[in-house]
Formats: structure tokens, C-alpha cells, sequence
């Protein structure tokens, strides 16, 4: 439930929580969403390439590193420094090398002893390492602390023929300048990211408001239409708000036509309901005010409260079924059923009926139909297609009634040499209270809810039906129904 303040109240076992209504806002959300997208595109694209650039800054740093120590490694060899280390030209190069990358070079020989130490600490001593025995089998060893900020490049010294390994030069230089490369472009890159977040948020908000403002005509336009006020829906900002648009204007139509069929409905029901009251009250009065009335009178008068009555008792009893259908939805009474037997006894009923018009009712069985159906809503079925059969006919017409089936379904087909129904109107004739011939219909006491219980007794029992007609030329009634019930 919502508040007066505009938030949602959710009850939560014992625990009642309120939530802002407009979080479950579409623009609020859309917005929050373009913002969270672009923040976390800058997250990971700033985090991308500041560690892109660190690695790659490391890697040119080692390969400058690498190129001077091979230069230098070939001058020690023709200079015999690993012999003597008196050189003050390759004394001098290797300080340079020191102090031009902020770094320590050791100079080892072929027996684990330091002979040069540019930090001047642990020259003459013996080192035993990883990397130091890895040089001294002709390989190149890089390793990178980034906890501690600095390279250390081993380099193994050949001889002039590049085959013996005499000794090999340890490096160990900072990457502080690297790292304070990498700070630099990381505030720009906070800055940079803070603006376009900032930019995007307005942008996202703008947007926001842009993608929902004809969801927001929409909406208006409906209330609008709800008040009666609109006719019709019009909104083609995007393909999917022209679709919703033709979907709802359809289904206006059918709710318009249905609320005026409604309204029929209730002034027929309502005129066929009263129609019949008034004359059985007309003939009572006028049999109350004649105590000596002739038994002729009298005999006539209840002949005609008898019509009245089972008139009366038709409308109530379609109203009945539908209603029992609607309520029972897929509640049936399954039993095998002989349908031959069933659709012959349901047409002596209705002969008296057919005579009276001079309708010739005709049935056809092509073959014994044993079939699981409830009774009583086939009954109602047949009693219905039957019937209008023989109402909406002409004059010495017919009915026929045809009886068949194959290894899974039953057939029913119900044809008259009636008066026909219009093309346009057959696609609505199984709509509740939808009449054809609403003149017609009013005159032989129809209320439009006969075919409606047709249509909804044969899909209870998983079938279909289709209707053929030519206006003038007649109608054909084609039901089909599963022999055996088929359970949901």
C-alpha cells in the first residue's frame, strides 16, 4: 500500500518497511542505470589502463636495461675486467649506469664472488641465489617487486665466442619515477572520470525524462479514455509504444462493443423479463375482475400465461447456464455417453418446436459414437444449435443434423435453410450477448447468450466449433469433440 508522503509501505513478516515510491520509478531507474554503467566503464577502463601503462613502462625500462647490460658485459670481457677490476673507464660506466637509473650494480665472477658493488657493500663476498645460478646457465632473469618498487635484472658476461658464461652483472634499479608517472595519471584520470560521471548523470536524467515521456502521454491518454473523455490511443515515439497503441485500441473496441452489448443486453433481458410479468399480470387482473368468465375465456387466458411463463423460464435458464459455466469453468461430470441416443432424444424434444413453423428436422448418424462428455453441457449444445436452427429459419425450411467420427474425434454438424448470418458478423456471434438480428431476436425472445454457451460447453470438453454462412442461403454448425476426454 502507498502513503500520503508518496512511499510504499511493504509488510514484511513482522517488520514493515517504507520504500520511496519513486524508486520503482522507469525514469529513475533508466537513469540509475545509464549512470552505474558509465561509472563502472570508467572504473574499469581507468584500472585498465593505469596498470597497462605500469606494466609496459617496466617492460621498456628492462629492455633499456637489458641492451646496456649486454653492451657493457662485452666491454668487461675485452677489457679482462672480471681479472681486474682496476678499469677506471669500466668503473666509470658502471657508476653512470647506477646513478642514470637510480639503481645498484653487482659484478660477479664465475665463482659466486662479488668484484664490483657500485653501493660499495658486499664487494668480495661470496652470493648464492636463485638468479645468480640461473645466469650462470646462459639465462636472463627479470623479477619486478611492485611492493618494493624496483627491477632486478640478472645478465649472464660470455666469452668473445658467446659460448662460456664467465660471469654476469646483477641490476637493481627503481621504478619510482614509473610509479609517480602512474600517480600522475591516475588524479587525471579521477578527474577526468568524476567529469564524465557528471555529465552523465545530467545526461542520463535527460534521457531518463525522454525514453518515459510517451509512456507518460500514454498514461494520460488512457485516463483520459477511462473518463471518456479520449477515443482512441496515439503514440508512435517508438515501435514499441505503436504496437502497445494498436493493441489497446483493439482491445478498446472490444471492451466498447462489449459494454454496448452489455447495455443491450440489460434493456433486452430487462424488456424480455418485464414483458412477460405485465401480460400474466394483464390476464390475471382481467380474470380476478370477471368471477363468471366463460371456461373458453378462462382455458384461453391460461393458455396464455402458460406461453408467458415458459418464456420467461427460457431467459432465466439461459442466464442460469451461462452463469454455471462460468462458475464450474472445467468442473464436468465425465461418462461414457451413446451421443447417437443423446442428440435423438434432445431432437424429439425440440420436434413440437420445428412443427410449429413446419420446420422439417432431419437427423443423420453416419456410425455408433460412444464418447466420454458430460451429459448435461453436449445437451446444452446440441439443444442450443438446434434451436436457433429452427428459430432463425424460413417458412417451411429445414434442419438437418449429422452424426459422425473417426479414431480420436466426434463430428456434429447442424445445417438450416435459414435466413443466414453476415460475414462480418460471424466472428462475434459466440460473444455473450451479441445478437445479429437484434429485431429478429427480440421478437422470438432470443438473449444472445445461447451461442456463448455453446462455444464455452465445447471447449470445457477440449473441442472446437466453426460456423459456414451465407446471408439469405442458411448456416452450417460444425463441432468437433474428443471421443476421449483429455484431462489438463
Amino acid at each position: 500500500m502507498s502513503t500520503q508522503s508518496g512511499e510504499l509501505v511493504i509488510i514484511s513478516g513482522d517488520r514493515i518497511k517504507f520504500v520511496p515510491k519513486f524508486i520503482k520509478s522507469l525514469q529513475v531507474r533508466i537513469a540509475t542505470l545509464l549512470i552505474l554503467f558509465v561509472v563502472l566503464s570508467c572504473f574499469f577502463l581507468r584500472v585498465g589502463i593505469l596498470k597497462s601503462y605500469e606494466q609496459r613502462s617496466v617492460a621498456v625500462r628492462t629492455a633499456e636495461i637489458q641492451n646496456q647490460c649486454t653492451i657493457l658485459g662485452n666491454q668487461l670481457v675485452s677489457s679482462n675486467y672480471l681479472e681486474n677490476t682496476d678499469s677506471a673507464v669500466i668503473n666509470a660506466e658502471l657508476s653512470q649506469l647506477s646513478n642514470l637509473y637510480n639503481g645498484r650494480v653487482v659484478v660477479i665472477d664465475d665463482e659466486f664472488r662479488i668484484l664490483k658493488d657500485t653501493y660499495n657493500l658486499q664487494e668480495g663476498k661470496t652470493i648464492v641465489a636463485e638468479d645468480v645460478v640461473k645466469c650462470y646457465r646462459g639465462e636472463q632473469t627479470v623479477n619486478y617487486d611492485e611492493e618494493n618498487r624496483y627491477i632486478e635484472i640478472g645478465t649472464p658476461i660470455f666469452d668473445s665466442d658467446g659460448k662460456r658464461v664467465l660471469g654476469m652483472m646483477l641490476i637493481s634499479v627503481s621504478t619510482q619515477s614509473i610509479l609517480n608517472n602512474v600517480a600522475f595519471l591516475e588524479t587525471n584520470a579521477d578527474i577526468w572520470s568524476f567529469c564524465i560521471c557528471l555529465v552523465t548523470a545530467l545526461a542520463a536524467v535527460l534521457v531518463g525524462i525522454l525514453l518515459v515521456r510517451p509512456l507518460k502521454r500514454m498514461s494520460h491518454s488512457i485516463e483520459e479514455m477511462t473518463k471518456f473523455e479520449g477515443n482512441y490511443l496515439h503514440e508512435n515515439a517508438y515501435n514499441e509504444t505503436s504496437q502497445i497503441s494498436d493493441a489497446f485500441n483493439r482491445l478498446w473496441e472490444r471492451f466498447k462493443l462489449l459494454d454496448e452489448s452489455r447495455e443491450e443486453f440489460v434493456a433486452n433481458v430487462s424488456h424480455e423479463l418485464k414483458t412477460p410479468l405485465t401480460s400474466m399480470k394483464v390476464l390475471c387482473d382481467s380474470l380476478l375482475v370477471q368471477p363468471d368468465v366463460p371456461v373458453e375465456i378462462y382455458q384461453e387466458f391460461m393458455g396464455d400465461l402458460s406461453e408467458e411463463i415458459e418464456r420467461e423460464n427460457k431467459i432465466i435458464n439461459d442466464l442460469l447456464a451461462l452463469v454455471k459455466l462460468d462458475k464450474t469453468g472445467g468442473n464436468l461430470n465425465i461418462q461414457s455417453q451413446d451421443i447417437n441416443a443423446l442428440v435423438e432424444r434432445i431432437l424429439k424434444r425440440l420436434r413440437p418446436l420445428a412443427q410449429k413453423s413446419n420446420i422439417e428436422l432431419i437427423f443423420e448418424s453416419y456410425r455408433s459414437v460412444i464418447a466420454e462428455v458430460d451429459e448435461v453441457k453436449l445437451a446444452l449444445v446440441v439443444t442450443n444449435l438446434v434451436e436457433n436452427a429452427i428459430k432463425y429459419n424460413k417458412e417451411n425450411g429445414w434442419v438437418q443434423v449429422s452424426l459422425n467420427a473417426d479414431h480420436k474425434y466426434f463430428y456434429l454438424k447442424v445445417t438450416d435453410s435459414g435466413i443466414g448470418i453476415p460475414q462480418e458478423e460471424t466472428e462475434h456471434i459466440f460473444e455473450r450477448f451479441y445478437r445479429v438480428d437484434k429485431s429478429h431476436s427480440r421478437e422470438i425472445g432470443g438473449t444472445g447468450l445461447g451461442l456463448s454457451i455453446v462455444r464455452n460447453a465445447v471447449i470445457m470438453h477440449r473441442g472446437a466449433i466453426k460456423v459456414h454462412s451465407e446471408l439469405g442461403e442458411g448456416t452450417t454448425f460444425n463441432v468437433r469433440i474428443p471421443l476421449n476426454y483429455i484431462a489438463k
